[in-house]
């Protein structure tokens, strides 16, 4: 059984969910979300609240229960606060500038990289060598910082690259004489 299907979503006020069929619609300050669920979940919103429950007893049904309740709930957290990561760009010379929808990070190749920020998200450099991705989809949010960070992944003798904020770096000792 599942510990976290069995738990409804709260919508706090400001955020209004309706149910089309299969189609779950969730509107906020932030931005609309949309998620169609399976055959074998069923949703009702009732009171302030989304039930997510099982049709029948099958391995699929219950494993979708616990992932669907999860998605709603960062649904509705993300039209709401929204989500946000924070990259961190170290190393001589590397830096990040944001122009629109349009990222130019220069990271040491003979050429800058133009990376184009899709529908829905919002890139930001307050400082050069930092940068922040921001959206309303959290799924979506780590995919554009997971694209940026592959450009140049950290490396383990210097610690250069892109990094996320609260990613730790294991060090590696350097060749000895």
């Amino acid at each position: 059984m599942s510990r976290v299907g069995k738990y409804p979503v709260a919508v706090p006020t400001g955020v209004t969910v309706t149910l089309a069929g299969k189609t779950l619609t969730v509107k906020g300050k932030l931005g609309e979300l949309k998620f169609d669920t399976t055959d074998d979940i069923e949703t009702n919103v009732a009171d302030g609240k989304v039930w997510v429950k099982v049709k029948n007893d099958t391995k699929r049904a219950r494993s979708q229960w616990g992932t669907t309740r999860a998605t709603i709930s960062n649904m509705v957290k993300g039209v709401s606060q929204g989500y946000k990561k924070v990259l961190d760009i170290t190393g001589v010379g590397f830096k990040a500038q944001a122009q629109g929808k349009k990222l130019n990070l220069s990271l040491g190749f003979s050429h800058d990289i133009i990376y184009s920020v899709p529908e829905g998200i919002d890139v930001k450099t307050p400082v050069p060598t930092q940068v922040e991705v921001t959206g309303a989809n959290r799924q979506r949010v780590g995919q554009v910082a997971a694209e940026i960070r592959s450009y140049k992944r950290p490396e383990p003798y210097k610690g250069k690259g892109i990094r996320y904020s609260d990613e730790f770096i294991l060090r590696k000792e350097g060749k000895k004489k």
